[in-house]
């Protein structure tokens, strides 16, 4: 019968033979988390968020709106504006749809409305943030896509207010066509901040610094 580690060592003292157990390494590769993995995980979110950000876009401003103006007898949507509206096509729209159209225009705005600034404001974030090092610089292009949806998801119910009043402010008017006019301007800005983070991006990859600001 084969004896235990500690009887061999009691009977043979310091020059027992006693079987070393090693057990096996724990290895799992998928653990194995490179920076070059982490950028391709991060740049297939935000491919799919651009994709889903043009899909909601088209759907919104060049599909639903523009169905839209079907109802209201070619009048275009306050949303569609970028220069803005004054008190007397607001007037106009509000008298040309009844109320199963303006509950359709609340309802995009609640459901495509809604899901596009809060994606594309998502995706940029992820964007800048994995192409622009300095803290900064990068905080500074941020805010562009974050007060877009901001003021987006504002101008949304201001317009909605707007249409559903019983008598016609001037004081609301010009509010929906601030911020509907502010909201196409940061979303342009934005899609300048994004471009510029890709070639930051692109220009830190060649030319590598020692240290980078986090």
């Amino acid at each position: 019968m084969a004896k235990t580690p500690a009887q061999r060592i009691k009977k043979h003292g310091a020059k027992a033979a006693v079987p070393q157990h090693h057990l096996p390494p724990v290895i799992n590769p998928g653990t194995d988390r490179t920076p070059a993995k982490a950028q391709n995980n991060a740049n297939l979110i935000v491919i799919a968020g651009v994709v889903a950000s043009l899909f909601l876009f088209w759907y919104v401003h060049l599909l639903t709106l523009n169905q839209l103006t079907q109802l209201s007898g070619g009048l275009a949507m306050p949303d569609s504006l970028i220069g803005g509206f004054d008190p007397g096509y607001a007037e106009q729209l509000r008298r040309a749809l009844d109320a199963d159209a303006r509950g359709q225009l609340n309802y995009v705005h609640k459901t495509a409305g809604t899901l596009f600034p809060l994606i594309f404001a998502f995706t940029w974030l992820l964007l800048i943030g994995t192409n622009v090092a300095r803290k900064s610089l990068r905080w500074a292009l941020w805010a562009l896509p974050l007060l877009f949806v901001v003021v987006r998801l504002w101008g949304n119910v201001t317009v909605d207010s707007m249409i559903a009043a019983v008598n016609l402010d001037a004081g609301q008017v010009a509010l929906a066509s601030g911020l509907t006019v502010t909201g196409w301007v940061l979303f342009v800005a934005s899609l300048l901040a994004g471009a510029a983070a890709v070639f930051l991006g692109r220009r830190s990859s060649k030319n590598p610094t020692p240290q980078q600001e986090a």
